[in-house]
């Protein structure tokens, strides 16, 4: 029993200490959007301040088209998630159902694929779309966000599909549905959780990209993205850091309020393979 209550209390610590890790970044940028510019220069940093600026929020939506940013970052999210799933869900159903010459290799080389880090994709994606005229364009980060996406998306949905069972696609051609009509008539609706988790784990990307829209969006502000307008709040010389992280937090809150609005289909869709 001693061992028992010791192990448990050595559990109960590292998940505190795991917790308190990753809350401290959050919390100490909350510390900084609230505290005035000269008091971050105090040392030891005072732990809460002592005269919040609760209307820092209010400044930047005063001084900065943060809602402009903001649409700008839902836009290419939303275009980017839809794009992807239309794509990831036929080619992770082929993957799955269908057996070519290839197959595996061809999964492998899309899981390859999600390995590439982003800023190699920059300079060939580049020469593309200044080919067709979109660089300055929305559509270019809608497009290379697509990129980014649609390698993880397409190896989750494929994995996902494994875990329902033919039998139900069988029946529906049995009845006289086509296999694209199995598809969209049984399969989508029973992978429900699995789509909206892949779907927000895509949006998630999209929202936190900040390399290609500093690559191709190099027109006005009018078309920044939000993680793109916050870079341009540091100074050449002097950054008002407080205004930085209040602005962070402006940005990173939608975020949030989504994964906390979807965590039960989020949770659902991570874990629904393993019940069926």
């Amino acid at each position: 029993m001693r061992a028992s209550a010791l192990q448990q209390a050595f559990l109960y610590a590292g998940v505190i200490l795991t917790c308190a890790i990753l809350i401290f970044p959050i919390y100490w940028l909350v510390v900084t959007a609230l505290s005035q510019p000269d008091q971050l220069r105090q040392l030891p940093p005072n732990f809460w301040p002592a005269e919040p600026r609760w209307g820092v929020f209010a400044k930047i939506f005063e001084e900065r088209p943060i809602l402009l940013w903001l649409g700008n970052s839902a836009l290419a999210a939303i275009g980017a998630v839809s794009i992807s799933m239309v794509v990831s869900v036929l080619a992770g159903y082929s993957l799955s159902r269908f057996r070519v010459r290839g197959g595996e290799s061809l999964g492998l080389f899309i899981l390859t694929a999600k390995m590439l880090p982003a800023t190699l994709l920059v300079i060939p994606l580049f020469g593309i779309f200044r080919t067709f005229g979109l660089i300055g364009s929305m559509w270019s980060v809608i497009f290379a966000h697509a990129t980014l996406i649609i390698p993880f998306t397409t190896w989750m949905l494929k994995g996902y599909f494994d875990t329902i069972p033919r039998e139900l696609e069988q029946a529906a051609m049995v009845d006289g549905c086509s296999p694209l009509g199995a598809l969209f008539r049984v399969i989508l609706p029973v992978s429900a959780p699995g789509l909206a988790a892949t779907a927000l784990y895509g949006f998630v990307l999209s929202w936190s990209d900040y390399a290609y829209a500093r690559t191709f969006l190099t027109s006005a502000q009018g078309n920044w993205t939000a993680n793109l307008g916050i870079t341009t709040m540091k100074g050449e010389y002097i950054s008002n850091w407080a205004d930085i992280s209040a602005a962070s937090i402006l940005v990173a809150l939608p975020i949030l309020l989504i994964y906390l609005f979807f965590e039960r289909y989020l949770v659902g869709g991570l874990t629904a393979g393993s019940d069926k």
